[in-house]
């Protein structure tokens, strides 16, 4: 079904043509009519389906015209998320008289103050400075009829569920609200029941499946050669980009240290760096100055960055969720990409609970010609069950890269 079926405005049809969109995405094509329809939506797809156009498109033809606002409230976890939909609204926006604001924290108050003194009718936000506006009276949510609540379980793990319930009893009662989680842990459940009426869910591929483009691989190593291990990994490695997984603010600032002293372009993304310092990390990476971005967990959802060819996870993710989320960012809109991950003797229940949760086993393989030091994981990870020898698919992995263990 094409765009001009859904029902959407001319002018927002403009905007989607001005966006080099051709065709609805599953996302797009479930959930338009939904919310085209006025009712409440749940919807799970996997990352860089077009989540972010199944919910903007038909609130901003429902709007239609400019009026005191804001009329439309979208909460994100991240400052990244909100700046990344707040540019995505107003490009769909571009023909129409609607106003698109957005406000986040680590940035001065100034300019969004001055936004929201001209009006906006649609508001992208963070919650806790959207929190702050209220109590200076910059903002009112008493005209919001379409509120909704993006990357939910993320913003549970954040700890910002209390300050969405306090935004949400700010906001009408009568109104129209979407919920978009890769999860529904009992917290997000009970958030529905209390703020949703009769949602209409939409599931789009399974929630623990990563994309089937992308190939993945484990690589048992000490951990005093991890270090050693990843560079000579970025050595072999046919890569054009690669996103770095660590776990920690002071490990992601360690191995970005580690990588410039062996002359890699190379950015790092965390929430200590300040918002400018963000912002340029992450347009010095979509535009290529920087081949590597060294990042925590801020960088595994949602983030609009195409083309990457390789997720590393340094370390083991503690949360299979998380496992999922961080290479979503490998193997978009049907793209081949590479998954490989650093494993130590401390990280097994963790691999166990990822292999778990997406239902199969990772391939264990070595690095050819890499000086090993001793460890226990070379002895039992490769000859796990089910003998998970296999020969690497082609693809970017490099040459002499094997799923044989081939000691």
């Amino acid at each position: 079904m094409p765009f001009a079926k859904l029902g959407l405005s001319q002018d927002v049809l403009e905007g989607v043509a001005a966006m080099g969109y051709v065709e609805p995405t599953p996302i797009q094509a479930h959930g338009i009519p939904v919310m085209m329809d006025g009712r409440d939506m749940i919807g799970s797809a996997q990352t860089g389906t077009g989540k972010t156009a199944a919910f903007a498109l038909p609130i901003l033809t429902k709007l239609e015209e400019s009026a005191p606002g804001p009329r439309a409230l979208i909460l994100e976890p991240t400052r990244e998320l909100a700046a990344q939909v707040e540019t995505a609204c107003r490009d769909m926006a571009r023909f129409t008289k609607l106003r698109v604001g957005v406000v986040y924290g680590g940035v001065g108050y100034g300019p969004q103050n001055d936004a929201l003194k001209r009006g906006v009718d649609v508001l992208v936000a963070t919650p806790g400075r959207l929190l702050d506006h209220i109590e200076r009276g910059n903002c009112r949510l008493d005209r919001v009829g379409f509120l909704v609540l993006d990357e939910a379980d993320r913003m549970l793990d954040m700890g910002f569920l209390p300050d969405v319930r306090r935004i949400i009893r700010k906001c009408p009662s009568k109104r129209q609200t979407a919920l978009f989680s890769a999860t529904i842990p009992y917290q997000i459940d009970n958030l529905i029941k209390w703020a949703m009426n009769s949602p209409e869910v939409i599931e789009v591929g399974k929630r623990r499946s990563p994309a089937e483009t992308v190939r993945h691989a484990l690589y048992p190593v000490a951990t005093s050669q991890k270090n050693e291990l990843l560079l000579a990994l970025l050595q072999k490695l046919e890569y054009e980009s690669v996103i770095i997984f660590c776990r920690t603010k002071h490990g992601a600032d360690q191995v970005s240290n580690l990588l410039k002293k062996s002359n890699h372009p190379v950015a790092v993304l965390h929430s200590n760096r300040t918002q400018k310092e963000r912002e340029q990390a992450l347009t010095g990476f979509r535009k290529g100055r920087f081949e590597v971005l060294v990042a925590t967990d801020i960088a595994s959802r949602g983030l609009d960055i195409l083309d990457v060819t390789h997720v590393i996870n340094y370390d083991v993710p503690q949360h299979p969720e998380d496992y999922v989320h961080r290479i979503g960012r490998t193997g978009r809109a049907q793209a081949e990409g590479d998954a490989l991950t650093l494993m130590t003797v401390e990280d097994v229940s963790h691999v166990r609970a990822i292999e778990g949760f997406i239902g199969r086993e990772i391939d264990r393989t070595r690095l050819p010609d890499f000086a090993y030091s001793y460890t226990t994981l070379l002895d039992s990870s490769l000859g796990a069950p089910g003998q998970r020898r296999k020969r690497a698919r082609g693809g970017r992995l490099g040459r002499g890269f094997s799923y044989a263990p081939g000691r």
